[in-house]
Order: C-alpha cells, then structure tokens, then sequence
C-alpha cells in the first residue's frame, strides 16, 4: 500500500534528517516509507561507519 501522504509533495517539502555518521541533511525517500523513524543514515558508506 502507498503512503497517500507523500504522493505529489515536491522535494523540498519532504521530511529531512541529519545523518548520524556524517552530519549531512537528507530528505525522505519513497523505500524508506515503512521505516522512516528507523533510518538513521544517509546512505550505506554511512551506515556502515565509514563516512560518506
């Protein structure tokens, strides 16, 4: 099932977090719509400690 409520929103209006790795904003992206509150890093460099 699609989240409704990010269907149609422009990019700068999507939720954004800081990486917790590097410090770097990153914005929602749509396989992240089940786990949003889970995801801590900006990509998988990160993620695995390494810095992006």
């Amino acid at each position: 099932m699609r989240p409704t409520f990010m269907r149609g929103v422009k990019k700068q209006h999507l939720p954004t977090k800081v990486c917790a790795t590097c410090g770097r904003p990153f914005a929602w992206r749509k396989k992240w719509a089940r786990d949003w509150e889970q995801v801590k890093y900006c990509s998988d460099a990160c993620r695995r400690g390494k810095g992006a």
